[in-house]
């Protein structure tokens, strides 16, 4: 979902994020660099417990095997969050609203983390709504009507998903409900905050 939300502000909303100064191809490796943190680091860890036999399935299904997975993230992401917001000094001081991204992403994994030792909220719905707060926030703060329609695209696959989540029996409504506030909640106080 990181990935999904910077590709599509660095295309339409360039100035929001401060990428506009920067060149196409440096957007790309940019946004290739994100990839790399923020997706391919995490699969590539939960896989490695996988293969060593700490987690018992790749999905997560039960609440003991979500933990150290969701550990290895937070690290990851608190990591990529220090980088990018302090480390990588032209990225830091011409774009710091990616570390404010990472930043309410490892928050919302934290929370989850937390509520998952002893409930199993769903993480994807908490992932769908960090993109449409995301969205919605920056849409309301900054009125910027470019952002509408991939906001409008958000509310049908966060739908899709909760729906999903639902008929594969894989949370309740509930959890559904709380993955999608925790997201909400914690992207668009970040908006607010500190855009």
């Amino acid at each position: 979902m990181p990935t999904y939300l910077f590709g599509v502000l660095f295309i339409l909303a360039p100035d929001l994020v401060g990428v506009s100064t920067l060149g196409s191809s440096a957007q790309w490796s940019l946004l290739l660099l994100l990839f790399l943190n923020t997706f391919l680091a995490p699969a590539l860890l939960i896989y490695y417990f996988y293969r060593l036999g700490l987690i018992k399935s790749l999905h997560l299904e039960n609440l003991r095997d979500r933990r150290l997975p969701y550990l290895g993230t937070i690290i990851i992401y608190t990591l990529s969050t220090y980088l990018f917001g302090w480390r990588f000094e032209p990225i830091s001081e011409l774009v710091p609203q990616i570390a404010v991204v990472l930043g309410s992403v490892t928050a919302s994994i934290a929370v989850i983390a937390v509520i998952s030792i002893w409930w199993q909220i769903s993480a994807h719905t908490t992932g769908v709504g960090g993109f449409l707060g995301a969205f919605g926030g920056l849409f309301l703060r900054y009125n910027d009507t470019t952002l509408f329609y991939p906001f409008m695209l958000g509310i049908l696959i966060t739908g899709l998903i909760m729906s999903a989540r639902l008929r594969l029996n894989a949370h309740t409504p509930g959890q559904v409900s709380a993955g999608l506030g925790v997201g909400l909640v914690i992207s668009i106080a970040a908006v607010f905050l500190y855009f």
